[in-house]
């Protein structure tokens, strides 16, 4: 039973972020934030990053040159601000309902010298979206940087979250015979400093060549409606003293677990086949 009554918030058109995410599989905001908003996070995305490295398992090789880090909420410093964001509680309610979870915070980093990753799914596509024709998940990115064609953007090839998977390997990785249709699709993208955009992250898509002599890091915001199971391979945590100054409204959306100290996070959703990356 939903534990609210709330709508979407009103001054954002429902239809066209349904119809986005159900057509296109990709919907974006520009300027949802400012730009010292974002060097803060970018400031934080380097510290931690440079942790992740220094630590054992760390970092998630996502090709060469290429990383994920899962991180804590807390120290993003801005946080609170992106969960809370009218558009993205908008977005959230509209498509995974109103008892929608945030399971994942992290961060994307490719470096100069990343490949072309092979095109694909970031994990299967469930049930509910081959047979109910439902997406019960989405990933909203916000760049830490102005993205330009040399930083190997982010390249998406739309419509395709409802593409059958039978021929995939491991139901992520289509067949090369099937890059023709994506190539054909593909749209690169280019955002700036306080853009928001949101996914399917079942919908075809890679990560470009970075040429040049600049990173290109990204935050990750993993959210799920309630029936997904994405929390499985994620492991938010909170310290008492952090949880206590979450507003109920944020509290009730994260799926998480409440620690005395922040503990290592032990990433559980590698993806073995971008490792590798391609020429």
């Amino acid at each position: 039973m939903s534990t609210t009554n709330q709508v979407p918030t009103p001054q954002f058109d429902i239809a066209a972020i349904m119809g986005g995410l159900y057509g296109d599989g990709i919907i974006g905001l520009k300027g949802a934030f400012d730009r010292e908003w974002v060097r803060e996070m970018r400031e934080d995305i380097e510290v931690l990053f440079d942790e992740a490295l220094a630590r054992p398992g760390g970092a998630v090789g996502r090709g060469p040159k290429r990383y994920y880090v899962e991180i804590h909420p807390e120290r993003v410093r801005g946080f609170l601000d992106l969960v809370s964001h009218p558009w993205v509680v908008a977005v959230c309610e509209a498509v995974l309902g109103p008892d929608y979870k945030i399971v994942e915070i992290g961060f994307d980093v490719p470096g100069p010298g990343a490949l072309h990753q092979p095109w694909h799914r970031d994990f299967p596509a469930p049930e509910e979206t081959l047979i109910g024709r439902r997406l019960n998940s989405l990933a909203f990115n916000v760049t830490a940087v102005d993205v330009f064609e040399d930083m190997g953007p982010f390249e998406i090839a739309p419509g395709t979250q409802w593409d059958d998977p039978s021929e995939f390997e491991h139901g992520m990785f289509p067949p090369k015979s099937l890059y023709g249709r994506y190539e054909e699709r593909a749209q690169q993208k280019m955002p700036k400093m306080g853009d928001i955009s949101v996914r399917s992250a079942l919908t075809i898509h890679r990560g470009t060549a970075n040429r040049s002599d600049k990173s290109r890091p990204v935050l990750v915001l993993g959210v799920d409606a309630p029936d997904a199971c994405n929390a499985e391979r994620h492991d938010l945590q909170v310290t008492r003293a952090f949880d206590k100054t979450l507003p109920d409204e944020v509290r009730r959306h994260m799926t998480y677990r409440v620690v005395d100290a922040l503990e290592p996070i032990v990433q559980a959703h590698t993806i073995e086949g971008l490792v590798m990356g391609e020429a």
